[in-house]
């Protein structure tokens, strides 16, 4: 599998320096312009799509953050108008929470907590509520692995406080959905629910014709199901979580292979719960073996860990961990 995952990953690697270096000017200081950010821009729509491809590799989180340092060099390099400023640092805002979103997908929390507060100053010097809803989307899903649900509360919070989520419908889903992933550590089911609801209410009055930033193209239906997926499983609602992963998995766009290695994670863990074994271990060998690893393979620990315990001398028990041997620990 690693042999294979580094292969896949060699023209991110290839492109990461690409771009690195602003032009050379011969006399005078360098005066940034909106060339520059576009041209970083389109460097960090490319990141993204690595990132919905492969999830959170070293290669994506290294090459988010050697783009990060580089609007941050562009920012402190030379003259700018007060508005390429605060599009660099929403830029480098954003490189950084890439960085930090891989590390999180990847499993790599302490190398994630060092990206985190770089990326909230720099979302706030932007000045750009959108910025400042994806990174604090992000941080809170950092408290939430790292067992801090009281932060990870606080987090969610502040994203959905912000004006970019009190006017558009898709921003106030996407935090209300985040929210209630948060709140089911800690909150009755009937805050989760309602805040679902919510979120489900507010896809449902979104402008298509409105222009988002292109890191919003993630989020639609399929997304929606798989954080409520997510807070059903953490509830342990595992009827509910099935029917929202099958959900998630009919809608999901095909260009999101790490997101339906997810979902698919979640629906055997789902299937497992309700004593459907043979269909759990059926589903968990769907789960394409060089996209396991970070929150999948820790999903599929799960449910190795629960199949185990509960059908220590089924066949299909076997049957799974054969599999793991031969086909995921090997690769």
């Amino acid at each position: 599998m690693h042999r294979r995952r580094f292969l896949s990953a060699a023209p991110i690697a290839a492109a990461a320096t690409a771009g690195l270096t602003p032009p050379k000017r011969t006399t005078g200081p360098y005066r940034v312009g909106a060339g520059d950010v576009d041209r970083l821009e389109r460097l960090h729509d490319q990141l993204v799509e690595d990132d919905d491809q492969l999830g959170g590799t070293d290669t994506v989180e290294q090459r988010a953050a050697a783009l990060a340092q580089q609007a941050l060099t562009l920012q402190n390099r030379g003259g700018a108008s007060a508005r390429i400023r605060a599009r660099l640092y929403a830029i480098a805002a954003h490189f950084t929470d890439s960085a930090m979103w891989a590390a999180i997908d990847g499993r790599r929390l302490q190398t994630a907590h060092g990206y985190l507060n770089q990326a909230v100053t720099l979302a706030a010097l932007s000045g750009d509520s959108a910025t400042i809803v994806r990174v604090w989307g992000h941080a809170g899903s950092l408290y939430r692995h790292t067992g801090r649900p009281t932060d990870a509360l606080a987090a969610s919070e502040a994203a959905r406080n912000a004006s970019r989520a009190r006017r558009d419908p898709l921003y106030a889903s996407l935090t209300y959905a985040r929210l209630a992933v948060d709140q089911a550590h800690t909150d009755a089911p009937a805050t989760v629910l309602r805040n679902l609801d919510t979120a489900q209410r507010s896809l449902t009055r979104i402008d298509a014709g409105e222009p988002r930033p292109s890191w919003m193209r993630f989020y639609d239906q399929a997304e929606l199901d798989l954080l409520a997926c997510g807070a059903h499983t953490t509830m342990g609602r595992w009827t509910e979580a099935e029917a929202r992963a099958h959900s998630a998995l009919a809608r999901l766009h095909p260009g999101m292979p790490r997101n339906r290695a997810l979902v698919t994670a979640y629906l055997a863990l789902a299937q497992l719960h309700q004593g459907a074994t043979d269909h759990a271990v059926a589903t968990a060998r769907s789960v394409i073996p060089d996209l396991v690893h970070g929150r999948t393979a820790h999903l599929l620990d799960d449910f190795t860990t629960h199949l185990q315990t509960t059908a220590p001398a089924s066949s299909h028990t076997q049957e799974w961990n054969t599999y793991r041997k031969d086909v995921l620990h090997a690769c």
